[in-house]
């Protein structure tokens, strides 16, 4: 695909310095980009690599026009990163035109369950009976849609997601385990997007909850009646144990750990690898990460912090002893 820099501005806004005639064919970042790319500078201190760029346009904000202009066409918007994002979705309309909403064949959809006629349902998909598909949605290959479990209208869900497995529910019995069985649903909002192979299970007795605008990647692991605010992005292979309840707008990085039964408030942000095991009621970035180290250091520093407790105790005893 060819397109003129006077189209892009055109359809998505900003300011351009430069020749509105010129020609890109690809979108790449600023140390590959070629003389047909654009791309685009949102964080000032990769401004030296915007100088050396090879791109025949780049995006940038206000602070950075000056820079730009220097070596060659760029379009000024107030917030770079996010003009860059709708320029990725409408080059990939224009490059792909969207298919007509459509069941594959090979999908199992119950006569019980409802697809709204706008939805698309992949190869291999399975809806169980009760489940409901919202306007617009999209379920890529191998979906799973358990029964009852409702999701919203614009989602889209990523190959091998699971909706509405039973939740790790078992009650101890002598040497054994009795299966409690799980008779909620999974409710999931509008505009969510769930990442490949993750799997959000249905509640014991309440629903498990995704509110509007959350974005899941790849490898999450959501438990039982675990209710996730709006707006909420999680990173790959997060875990979130069952009856956790994060707020609005959070962020969890790649890895991190959520304890069950706990409470996130809203705006709170995880950095990645932490495990959280009391509830954070204070919007803030927590992180709870034991830095990398070679492993004879990292022995003995794990050897000292066991030693914290009576350190701390050693200390209060000098501090009453020295005191006036």
């Amino acid at each position: 695909m060819r397109l003129e820099l006077g189209t892009i501005v055109s359809a998505l806004g900003g300011e351009l310095q430069g020749d509105a005639s010129v020609v890109v064919s690809g979108l790449a970042p600023l140390e590959v980009a070629t003389p047909s790319d654009i791309s685009f500078l949102s964080n000032p201190k990769y401004q030296q690599q915007l100088l050396g760029s090879r791109a025949a346009c780049v995006i940038v904000g206000v602070q950075a026009k000056d820079a730009a202009m220097t070596r060659g066409a760029c379009i000024v918007t107030a917030e770079p990163y996010l003009y860059f994002a709708r320029l990725t979705q409408w080059w990939k309309k224009q490059a792909h035109p969207q298919e007509p909403a459509r069941v594959h064949p090979s999908a199992v959809v119950d006569p019980q369950a409802v697809v709204h006629p706008t939805a698309s349902v992949g190869a291999l998909c399975v809806v169980e009976r009760g489940a409901h598909i919202g306007a617009h949605t999209v379920l890529k290959s191998r979906v799973t849609v358990g029964e009852d479990c409702h999701i919203g209208e614009r989602c889209l869900l990523h190959p091998g997601v699971v909706i509405g497995a039973d939740g790790f529910g078992f009650a101890p019995n002598g040497d054994t385990w009795e299966k409690i069985e799980q008779l909620g649903a999974v409710l999931v909002g509008n505009d969510v997007e769930i990442g490949a192979n993750t799997c959000i299970d249905r509640g014991a007795l309440q629903n498990t909850v995704i509110e509007d605008g959350v974005k899941l990647d790849n490898l999450i692991q959501i438990g039982h009646n675990v209710h996730v605010g709006r707006n909420t992005a999680m990173a790959g292979c997060v875990g979130v144990a069952g009856s956790a309840t994060i707020g609005a707008n959070c962020t969890v990085g790649g890895g991190a750990i959520i304890l069950g039964h706990l409470t996130l408030a809203p705006f709170v942000n995880i950095s990645a690898a932490t495990v959280v095991g009391k509830s954070i009621l204070k919007p803030g970035h927590y992180t709870g990460i034991f830095p990398v180290d070679d492993n004879a250091s990292w022995e003995r520093n794990a050897a000292t912090l066991k030693q914290l407790h009576s350190l701390r105790d050693r200390i209060k005893t000098l501090e009453k002893e020295i005191k006036p």
